[in-house]
């Protein structure tokens, strides 16, 4: 089984990706932050990078499921395929941040590739506010975070939004996180458990 956690910037995947790993002893995918060569040159010049960071995205999640639906086993994945073709990708386009030729070419290449592959069985997806990604980004102090403007952060909010309204590609669960603290209070990350726990039931 395939379940992926879905979110903009700062909403709290890793983590959540990391304690259901551990309560349901699933095997975890992390995003590729560490070791990805491009982040740190995108956020210094987003307009140079954004085609070479996005493509390098889009071959590491599609190894990442295709080693997922392999394996047999069951994954939680931290960021699906979708958010970088249909949020991050067409966000850097219409900022004028990727030429239209580097998107077309990018969105030709997700196409191929998504014919390839099956999306997730459940797809948990949380929801935040501008202030509490801005919030939850300080926290954690990435340095290469520290330059992200808060219309960006915006911007992929209203893409989020747009994005799940549609999605039919599979079962859907939507965690809204202004409120609760899944990473503090076990009484916060119960009541998560028990949603995904009724979603995954129905998926037999």
């Amino acid at each position: 089984m395939h379940i992926a956690i879905a979110g903009n910037i700062g909403s709290g995947k890793t983590t959540l990706t990391r304690l259901l790993s551990k309560h349901f002893g699933w095997k975890a995918h992390y995003e590729d932050v560490d070791t990805n060569p491009y982040l740190n040159s995108f956020y210094e010049d987003m307009q140079r990078w954004s085609f070479n960071l996005q493509v390098y995205f889009l071959n590491s999640r599609f190894r990442q499921v295709i080693k997922i639906r392999q394996s047999g086993k069951t994954v939680i994945q931290d960021r699906t395929i979708y958010e970088d073709a249909y949020i991050f990708a067409p966000n850097l386009h219409s900022m004028n941040l990727m030429s239209t030729r580097d998107f077309e070419n990018y969105s030709s290449l997700f196409e191929l590739m998504s014919s390839f592959i099956q999306p997730p069985d459940l797809l948990i997806y949380l929801r935040s506010s501008v202030p509490n990604l801005v919030n939850q980004i300080q926290k954690r102090g990435r340095e290469y975070e520290e330059s992200i403007r808060l219309d960006y952060l915006k911007l992929l909010n209203e893409r989020y939004e747009g994005w799940i309204s549609k999605y039919e590609s599979g079962k859907l669960l939507i965690i809204d996180v202004d409120d609760i603290d899944f990473e503090s209070v076990p009484e916060d990350l119960g009541m998560v458990i028990e949603k995904i726990n009724a979603e995954i039931h129905g998926l037999f």
